[in-house]
């Protein structure tokens, strides 16, 4: 029980970087990211790829993360000028290129076979028995340092230009303000924090496949952000630690009732719904509401 707790945490840390992730590129800047999963698996992989070839762990998580940090950018650089709903579709785009390229590149991610026995960070001087405290005091160690970040970037100049482009492009531009710019900087900056998650999953499962990146994953993230709330940090934190647990508590829906597994999985997917409905018709700024008055 303590270690599914330990796991279930770990994944908390790794899904609470990347609503901070987007909370910082929709909440902020309205930049709407639906290829999120795309970076994840970037950052995956190439940690993986870079550990298994002898790459120090920790060298290969910060390769993995400038690696998706760059990716983010090439998507940024042509489609900055595009509104966000075209922006929305490219991302979209993005993240089925990527996940046809996981699945059929067996070279690079093993393809459907996936990649397996991926190193973990000072496995060979941690105690096995506290090795899943060590990896989730890990983890968080990484999401404070994230949140740290974020922080600094929305209580900056540049994050109240960010608001000032989610309110009003034109508006931004009329201050002289580099819109395209900004866009691009955010788009790199979230994406690396996606790589870097990406990397702690690789870690931390020791296995990776095309399975663990499918589009459901965006969509966890997405609820997570509007169930926490847009604009607040905090609250990414607050919805990514309730996604996880509700998606991944109702996978045993089967052990208290006979139901096919299919059935189970849709009824996990509606639950989900069900809980972005309730949130957008009675708290439609989220559990923690933007502070505005913080900035």
């Amino acid at each position: 029980m303590i270690e599914l707790s330990l796991y279930f945490g770990t994944l908390i840390a790794i899904y609470a970087i990347m609503a901070l992730s987007l909370n910082l590129q929709y909440g902020f800047g309205g930049l709407l990211n639906f290829g999120l999963v795309a970076f994840f698996a970037i950052g995956a992989y190439a940690s993986a790829n870079f550990s298994l070839t002898g790459v120090p762990i920790l060298f290969s998580m910060a390769l993995a993360t400038v690696i998706a940090g760059i990716a983010g950018a090439l998507v940024a650089i042509p489609t900055m000028k595009l509104s966000v709903h075209y922006w929305a579709i490219v991302t979209i785009s993005i993240s089925e290129l990527i996940r046809v390229i996981s699945t059929n590149e067996e070279w690079l991610t093993g393809g459907t076979f996936g990649m397996s026995d991926i190193p973990q960070p000072f496995a060979t001087v941690i105690p096995v028995r506290a090795y899943s405290t060590f990896f989730a005091l890990f983890a968080f160690g990484f999401l404070v340092l994230c949140f740290w970040i974020s922080n600094n970037i929305a209580r900056s100049p540049f994050g109240r230009i960010l608001k000032i482009i989610r309110e009003d492009e034109d508006f931004g531009r009329s201050l002289g303000k580099d819109v395209s710019g900004f866009k691009l900087k955010t788009m790199t900056v979230g994406a690396a924090m996606v790589g870097l998650a990406g990397a702690l999953y690789a870690h931390l499962t020791t296995f990776i496949s095309p399975q663990a990146f499918e589009p459901i994953v965006t969509f966890i993230i997405w609820a997570a952000v509007i169930l926490g709330g847009k604009g607040n940090l905090k609250g990414s934190i607050l919805g990514a630690f309730i996604m996880v647990v509700l998606f991944n508590s109702t996978r045993f829906i089967g052990d208290f009732l006979d139901i096919e597994a299919v059935i189970i999985a849709n009824i996990r997917l509606a639950l989900i719904g069900l809980l972005i409905i309730l949130t957008v018709l009675l708290r439609p700024d989220g559990l923690m509401p933007e502070q505005k008055s913080e900035f």
